[in-house]
């Protein structure tokens, strides 16, 4: 009998090289990730199990927000504790993470020449807030969204791992909340509140001080990831446009509005 496999196709031997060190070193650092079997890889492909699930909805934040937060805190204590947010982290030989404003920097100098920031002004508040987020504790980023997360019968399987950068704790939560947003609508402020409640919760299970990401911290977040992102309204998926952080505080004076 033949095993339902998936296969993944790459431009480049450099890329799918990339993703199944990726791959590997999740499997490695951040324990409590369920990653599809890899199967097989050949130079510009790699082949997965096929894993029948269903895309995240807003339901599951809560379970995906715990999830995060273990998977952090894990990846922290196995590795990401010597790794700091504005240096690319050599965690072994072959793999580099790139840091955590590097590549940030360019994507909102792109979306500024894009009109997505339309005035000089509106990229220099958006550097600013970058500039602001980039210190605490490493956790990492691998793009969160509805589309790269499958609920099965019993496991939440994280698939493509082409990407993986630093980011601080609550970052790839708020690309969860922002994306979920652009996806079904606006969320109610309290799921977001109780979903970084327990998401805390659980980094703070594997070393306290990794549970201390305040609403300010993911609401600053969101808001990068709300202009990161706003290329891809009408692809995807993302069928409404992120209301901006306020709507989820109740502040009309939260950060400016923003992968």
């Amino acid at each position: 009998m033949t095993t339902a496999h998936y296969v993944k196709h790459y431009l480049t031997a450099e890329r799918c090289q990339t993703a199944v060190r990726n791959y590997m070193w999740l499997l490695q650092h951040a324990a409590p990730v369920r990653l599809p079997a890899l199967q097989a890889i050949r130079p510009t492909s790699v082949t997965f199990e096929f894993v029948q699930g269903r895309h995240a909805q807003p339901s599951d934040l809560p379970r995906l927000a715990t999830h995060l937060g273990d998977v952090h805190g894990a990846s922290w204590v196995a590795d990401l504790h010597r790794a700091q947010l504005g240096a690319v982290h050599v965690p072994n030989e072959g793999l580099e993470v790139p840091d955590y404003p590097s590549s940030r920097r360019k994507a909102l100098a792109a979306r500024h020449a894009a009109g997505f920031l339309p005035t000089t002004a509106d990229l220099d508040a958006s550097l600013a807030l970058l500039a602001q987020t980039d210190s605490g504790p490493a956790a990492f980023y691998k793009d969160t969204n509805p589309r790269n997360v499958l609920i099965t019968a019993d496991a939440v399987v994280t698939i493509d791992v082409d990407d993986l950068t630093l980011a601080p704790f609550g970052y790839d939560l708020a690309k969860l909340i922002v994306t979920l947003t652009m996806t079904y609508g606006p969320l109610p402020a309290n799921a977001v509140r109780d979903a970084l409640d327990r998401y805390n919760q659980a980094a703070a299970h594997h070393h306290e001080p990794l549970g201390h990401t305040d609403m300010g911290q993911l609401t600053a977040f969101m808001s990068l990831h709300d202009i990161l992102t706003a290329p891809y309204l009408g692809r995807n998926g993302y069928r409404y446009r992120a209301p901006g952080p306020s709507a989820y505080t109740g502040r009309g004076d939260a950060t400016t509005d923003i992968a």
